[in-house]
């Protein structure tokens, strides 16, 4: 157990280790002579950047717990010490609302139901390089937000499918959705395209959707957006290794996203093999963490390295904030 001045890392049983024993996620907590009042956590975070920032490099995830964040505006703050770039969520898929600064609902979608692991905006150009989730109300049962590190989902997918792997790798992904011009508060990927280009105005939601590398093809209010080809096999410059980068909310034929259809295909416009993203979807909930949320819980995650989702809510109540960076 590594211990600094402010912030000490303890184990969980539900961590994994890997390669020279590093955790995933790391976690910390407050030392025990710690002054842990808002302000302290904070300054610690400023002083404490550079290793906060190597710690998220080596591990992908870290876990904050037992640290005071009470408050939505407290939880804006600690993401304001970190001093990343906000990052805006022009074409996102999922409805939003802003509470405080910098501070957003993570996933307006029913709780009772499943999201797909995915990183966060896969279908973008650009996307964060990093996530912030908070714990506001603790889940009653279930509900948790589970992070698999990607270059392990990529190793076992080339293991198990290299053609399809090497296919990725040469002609990317290209992702497809089919919503019209309202919410649809029911569904996982429920956005309509007023939403999601921030825009009422149809030119206005084409130029920021070219900005984004996705084209829109309208018919009526409703619209098909044509986000790719994606480079899907990355590589992360900083580890040294492949990564896996993929949405697995966008089916490989059609998801079950209730009316709104989401799909995906090769850059080169062949199928996506149906059993080869199912069997993928069987190593990310193998290899997965899942730890169960306590209130106050601040989770950062980079996202080049791990991919996340949300299991369904079995007891409520839960709410889980967030924020981008970039």
């Amino acid at each position: 157990m590594a211990t600094r001045s402010f912030f000490q890392e303890v184990e969980l049983p539900e961590q994994r280790t890997y390669g020279d024993g590093v955790l995933f996620p790391a976690l910390l907590s407050p030392t025990t002579n710690t002054n842990t009042n808002t302000t302290a956590f904070e300054e610690a975070i400023r002083a404490e950047k550079t290793w906060l920032e190597s710690l998220l490099h080596k591990s992908g995830v870290i876990l904050f717990r037992g640290f005071p964040v009470t408050t939505p505006s407290d939880f804006n703050n600690v993401v304001e010490a970190f001093g990343f770039p906000e990052f805006s969520y022009l074409g996102g898929r999922a409805p939003r609302t802003q509470i405080i600064g910098r501070v957003y609902t993570a996933n307006e979608s029913p709780l009772d139901k499943r999201i797909p692991f995915h990183h966060e905006l896969a279908y973008n150009l650009d996307f964060p390089s990093k996530l912030f989730f908070y714990c506001e109300e603790e889940p009653g049962k279930g509900g948790e937000t589970p992070i698999v590190l990607s270059h392990i989902v990529c190793e076992k997918m080339k293991e198990r499918y290299p053609e399809f792997v090497a296919k990725l790798e040469e002609h990317g992904l290209t992702y497809i959705t089919i919503t019209g011009d309202e919410d649809d508060a029911s569904a996982i990927g429920g956005t309509g395209w007023k939403s999601a280009y921030m825009t009422d105005d149809k030119n206005i939601a084409e130029e920021r959707a070219a900005k984004l590398g996705s084209k829109l093809e309208w018919n009526g209010n409703a619209v098909k957006i044509k986000a790719g080809p994606r480079q899907t096999i990355r590589f992360d410059k900083g580890n040294q290794r492949k990564i896996w980068f993929f949405n697995h909310g966008f089916g490989p034929v059609k998801s079950n996203i209730d009316e709104h259809d989401t799909y995906c295909e090769l850059g080169n416009g062949d199928l996506v093999p149906e059993h080869a993203i199912k069997d993928c979807m069987k190593i990310m909930e193998e290899e997965c963490v899942a730890i169960p949320w306590k209130k106050g819980d601040v989770m950062l995650v980079n996202n080049l390295m791990a991919l996340h989702s949300r299991m369904p809510l079995l007891k409520p109540p839960r709410r889980v904030l967030a924020s981008l960076c970039k």
